[in-house]
């Protein structure tokens, strides 16, 4: 299975300020559409389209209890983007030691030359 589709749609919908921030309210626990509109100047609409996208991507789920329908954050869904941080982290990593490597014999060079 190919990840990049995922991880694309889970970078798109992380790209904007208003998603990260229904995540990080998520993070804290279930809430309704009503609760995570309150600290944003805009129509439920307009939330519901960002929860939209959210749930497209994978990161939230909306189930019914009774009356409400609240929203739950799918932390599991960020694992392919924490494995591709780790990734790219590591390989920076390496190629910065290589290059540090480098200059460190570049330098004993430079200075055998004296």
């Amino acid at each position: 299975m190919n990840p990049a589709p995922t991880l694309d749609r889970t970078f798109a919908a992380l790209a904007d300020p208003t998603r990260r921030a229904i995540i990080a309210r998520l993070a804290l626990g279930d809430a309704s559409v009503t609760e995570l509109a309150a600290p944003f100047e805009m129509s439920l609409p307009a939330i519901s389209r960002h929860l939209k996208v959210l749930e497209r991507a994978g990161l939230i789920t909306r189930h019914r209890d009774a009356k409400r329908r609240p929203c739950s954050l799918r932390a599991e869904a960020l694992d392919d983007v924490t494995r591709w941080a780790e990734h790219t982290r590591r390989a920076w990593e390496a190629r910065l030691d290589r290059l540090a490597d480098y200059l460190a014999t570049d330098k004993d060079d430079d200075d055998d030359d004296k």
